[in-house]
């Protein structure tokens, strides 16, 4: 199979094969609206590049006829694409990609645009350490993996564990509630907390990111002013079992924040959350609907600059 797709791509022309660029797709000229025009380059960017009337070289350097830095870096383009979409056409584009390269691997299974695609889009929308983590666009792609026959069964158990993971406090439903309690042992819950928007931060002593996180956030001047006004609340909550160590790091906490800590251990055990990596972060609406989840910071603080004073 290899060898006809070499024999395929030197049709386009003469002489040995060379990498080709990545083929990328135009937006109709009559869209100009731009978020229309996200939402097309979204759901069609993959097109030119999946199509299988031509099959290109794979090996260790290319991916379907393109180098795999080009591969890369087209992916990296996608994401801010998809970035500008709209939500929902968003994550459809990922599942019709999913369906692309599942399209090739049926063609060809020599290929290696399957796996090549299943790694970065692992690498970039689930990674926790990703900036461009998003459990709600990994999702359709982690879901199709688990049903896939060209997945070994056993990897599939993981994948459907994962999917349903991400399948926990979407964006747009009803955060899980739960109850927390302060230093003192006071009782409070996530739904108790009265205000416009709720920042939810799973955090850990002596975590150094956590700590820039808590320091951005506390030397904010607006932040503090939404805070004081009962606009912004911040719930900063510790889930594991050492409270010792969490109360001698109590003097790093705003006293103007919630900060508590799972007396029931049930964030955890119960799988409320899927919190992969400390910090993370959410951002709900004052009905704890959940806005933003598992955000990278830079991109919370970006949509915090925007909320109306």
């Amino acid at each position: 199979m290899v060898v006809l797709a070499a024999v395929s791509c030197r049709q386009r022309g003469d002489g040995p094969f060379h990498p080709r660029p990545f083929p990328m797709v135009s937006v109709p000229s009559m869209m100009t609206d731009s978020r229309e025009a996200a939402s097309y380059l979204a759901g069609h960017f993959w097109d030119e590049f999946t199509d299988t009337s031509f099959l290109f070289p794979c090996d260790s350097m290319l991916v379907n006829g393109v180098e795999r830095a080009g591969v890369e870096q087209a992916y990296a383009n996608w994401l801010a694409v998809l970035d500008m979409a709209d939500p929902d056409e968003a994550a459809e584009s990922v599942e019709r990609m999913f369906g692309q390269i599942v399209s090739m691997e049926s063609t060809d299974t020599s290929s290696n645009v399957f796996e090549s695609m299943t790694e970065l889009t692992s690498k970039y929308l689930y990674d926790p350490n990703s900036p461009f983590r998003d459990e709600d666009l990994y999702l359709p792609f982690v879901k199709g993996l688990s049903e896939c026959r060209f997945v070994p069964e056993g990897r599939r158990v993981g994948y459907e564990y994962d999917a349903e993971m991400c399948a926990l406090n979407r964006k747009g439903t009803a955060a899980a509630d739960f109850v927390f309690c302060d230093r003192n042992g006071r009782r409070y819950s996530l739904y108790g907390i009265k205000a416009d928007y709720v920042i939810l931060f799973f955090s850990n002593p002596g975590c150094t990111a956590c700590k820039q996180i808590i320091d951005e956030l506390n030397s904010d001047a607006r932040i503090s002013d939404m805070i004081s006004a009962g606009r912004l609340a911040v719930l900063n909550i510790y889930i594991d079992s050492d409270l010792a160590e969490w109360k001698k790091y109590m003097p790093i906490y705003p006293d103007s924040w919630y900060n508590g800590y799972d007396p029931d251990y049930v964030i955890r055990t119960d799988v409320l959350y899927n919190v992969r990596a400390i910090p993370s972060l959410y951002l709900l609406d004052k009905d704890k609907k959940v806005l933003m989840k598992d955000v990278p910071q830079e991109k919370l603080f970006r949509w915090l600059e925007n909320i109306p004073s």
